[in-house]
């Protein structure tokens, strides 16, 4: 988990407990507040999620990069080209 996902979770528990008390207390005001900060949460986490998947996946392409490149330098010695 990045600092997207982990601030958005507390964000999204924030507003879940908030729009609870809300929900006992019969606090309208306090019910929307936390439904706003539970959907902030959701989408901080999601914004993590998907920087984390962007990460994962540069990662994927620089290391198959590397490996073509290694296949091709062992293919050019062994055709004696290097």
């Amino acid at each position: 988990m990045n600092r997207d996902e982990i601030k958005g979770k507390a964000k999204d528990i924030e507003g879940k407990a908030e729009r609870k008390v809300g929900e006992w207390t019969g606090d309208e005001e306090a019910q929307i507040e936390g439904a706003g900060k539970q959907v902030e949460g959701k989408a901080q986490k999601l914004v993590g999620k998907v920087k984390k998947e962007g990460r994962d996946l540069a990662e994927d392409i620089r290391d198959k990069a590397e490996e073509e490149r290694a296949k091709r330098d062992r293919e050019e010695k062994e055709r004696g080209v290097a």
